[in-house]
């Protein structure tokens, strides 16, 4: 039963979709005039109802009917029809492309915080292969999100490590130079302080584990240019030979093989290489910026952290092959970083068949013998090793000690003005170092130097300055930050170039 209309409208609406007769029965059993449910045969209510049922079908049928000929407005509705279809397909494939994009940089960024997929042209290809297992004892990292987290960075911060750049910017590096004692200088490349942090981790956390040759002695915890040098002591030939180029003999790939050596991954050696290694670069000014534009193939830097004890790694064959040569010729052997020192007591030592053999065993493990610097020394002549005397005991030249002593007369006779010795600028500073040297060898006479020097400098009114280490010259000729260069030789044990005392004869 319909309910009572509220309004004139809503009475108007129900007599145009039935009937005016059969809205009149409904009202009638509403209100009680007429039974819901007649028995009486033909009843006028179910006959109003069944008309009015075909009305409204006949009008809906004209109705399609109409439609259905007015072939413009099925068009219009067509086409309706299909814009409405085609913009919610548009609103759904946009909404699909978004939650795509999403995804796909959510991943992306995933995948930047685990890892690399590029460090810049003909570095990039090892990028992906994680397989290796890493010797005992060594940090397994064979992936650069592995790497990151043992060095406590973030994997955006080792790609900037790494990344090589033909032309850039920035460096990681202060470079600056020192005189060497044969005359011209010596490159330093000084990382900076992000970089050197991870340098010493590789060195202490990888590098310091691997077990070196016992004939290596610079760079080695326990042993200096004493302990080299008095292996030699007292022996009737010492032999000296220099090899060229030491440091940048040791390129990009030697040290990627080293790595791979320990059982690191394509990816993790490649890092790890990239880490240690640098081109040699050229200052440009453009525009009135600087830009640093690689000019040689990356290879050990000298004065990174990393770079003395990769070289004695690299050396070990060469140092297996140096002994067991001269062991076969009745010779000791010793290398102190770029400097092989050979010496024997037989009177039929074979010199040159040492010599020429050593030449070659050179040649094959990828570096050069110096040709200006081999030494033969005899005992009649004064026998020197790493810049110390070994004819009959360990010892200072004499020649060093002379000068000292003449230098410090004079400081004590007319102060320090104008004075100097050796390379630095300051004459207390380099008497003090020269005595620091002579105590390392001889402890009784070391002693007695030092207490000289202090003598002469307290009645001169002179104190030790704070140390001025390179981090200071680092801050100052970067605005990245400070760092304290390793490898610029703190004392004479420490040379870069090789295990000289750099003092002019």
């Amino acid at each position: 039963m319909s309910r009572r209309p509220s309004t004139r409208q809503e009475l108007y609406d129900r007599i145009r979709q039935s009937s005016k007769d059969e809205v009149i029965i409904e009202e009638m059993i509403r209100y009680g005039f007429w039974p819901k449910q007649s028995n009486l045969p033909n009843d006028p209510a179910e006959e109003l109802r069944r008309i009015g049922e075909l009305e409204r079908r006949i009008s809906a049928l004209a109705t399609e009917a109409s439609r259905l000929n007015n072939v413009d407005a099925m068009r219009r509705e067509a086409r309706k029809r299909r814009m409405a279809e085609a913009r919610a397909r548009r609103e759904e494939t946009k909404r699909r492309h978004e939650a795509q994009r999403r995804a796909r940089a959510e991943a992306w960024a995933a995948k930047k915080r685990e890892e690399i997929v590029y460090l810049g042209e003909g570095f990039s290809g090892g990028l992906g292969q994680r397989e290796g297992q890493s010797l005992p004892g060594l940090p397994d990292l064979q992936g650069a999100g592995a790497l990151a987290r043992a060095m406590e960075i973030e994997v955006g911060q080792l790609r900037w490590l790494a990344f090589h750049r033909r032309v850039s910017a920035t460096t990681h590096y202060v470079r600056f130079q020192i005189p060497k004692k044969t005359g011209g200088v010596r490159n330093i490349s000084a990382p900076m302080p992000r970089l050197k942090r991870a340098q010493r981790w590789i060195k202490e956390q990888i590098l310091d584990k691997i077990e070196l040759h016992e004939a290596a002695h610079g760079f080695v915890p326990g042993r200096s240019i004493v302990t080299n040098a008095s292996a030699h002591v007292g022996r009737r030939v010492v032999i000296n030979l220099d090899l060229q180029d030491f440091f940048p003999t040791l390129s990009f790939s030697r040290i990627y093989g080293v790595f791979r050596s320990f059982g690191y991954s394509p990816e993790a050696s490649t890092l790890l290489a990239l880490l240690c290694t640098e081109p040699e670069v050229a200052e440009v000014e453009l525009d009135g910026r600087t830009w640093y534009v690689h000019t040689s193939e990356r290879r050990l830097p000298q004065g990174a952290p990393s770079s003395p004890a990769l070289t004695n790694i690299v050396a070990r064959r060469l140092d297996r092959r140096l002994a067991g040569l001269a062991a076969h010729l009745s010779f000791t052997y010793t290398r102190y970083a770029d400097d092989l020192t050979f010496s024997s007591d037989a009177a039929d030592a074979s010199i040159h068949r040492l010599i020429r053999a050593v030449e070659g065993i050179v040649s094959g493990e990828g570096f050069v013998v110096h040709p200006g610097k081999t030494r033969v020394m005899r005992r009649a002549s004064r026998q020197e090793v790493t810049g110390l005397v070994v004819n009959d005991r360990l010892g200072v030249p004499r020649r060093l000690v002379r000068r000292w002593r003449a230098t410090l007369f004079q400081v004590r006779r007319d102060g320090p003005g104008g004075k100097r010795f050796g390379l630095g600028s300051d004459v207390f500073a380099s008497l003090s170092g020269f005595a620091a040297f002579v105590h390392m060898v001889d402890e009784a006479r070391g002693a007695r130097m030092l207490s000289e020097v202090a003598e002469v400098a307290a009645a001169h009114g002179w104190a030790p300055p704070p140390r001025r280490s390179t981090e200071t010259r680092a801050t100052e000729a970067s605005s990245e930050a400070s760092s304290e260069a390793p490898g610029v030789p703190a004392s004479p044990s420490a040379g870069w170039g090789g295990p000289t005392w750099e003092w002019p004869l």
